[in-house]
């Protein structure tokens, strides 16, 4: 199983940033997705999560409204598109996949947001 997150970087504040999930070794279909991030010396948290077949969305208060999750099934692949990117939005962000009492996560990709 593997899961590469790929997207990050350093982005001023107001930009935006797509992340992207790349998985395989898994049935990717069957499996919800969600994106997490951990700011240094802070909990890691949940930003956004989406169920299997992508009908059920849910986001994190704090990035509701700036942030959209996407999937498509056919390239194995789980988004994250962020706009308007605060100073506070820099963190470690982390892929996760789930299914029943499987979980796993991917290493992360480093979002910097800074002028």
């Amino acid at each position: 199983v593997q899961l590469v997150e790929s997207g990050g970087g350093l982005v001023q504040p107001g930009g935006s940033l797509r992340l992207s999930c790349a998985a395989s070794g898994f049935t990717f279909s069957s499996f919800a997705m969600s994106w997490h991030r951990q700011a240094p010396g802070k909990e890691r948290e949940l930003v956004a999560a989406v169920s299997s077949s992508g009908g059920l969305i849910n986001y994190a208060d704090s990035m509701k409204g700036r942030c959209t999750i996407s999937r498509d099934n056919t390239k194995n692949t789980v988004y994250l598109q962020m706009n308007s990117l605060k100073p506070e939005d820099t963190a470690m962000y982390y892929c996760r996949s789930t299914r029943g009492g499987e979980d796993y996560w991917g290493k992360g990709t480093l979002v910097t947001v800074s002028s």
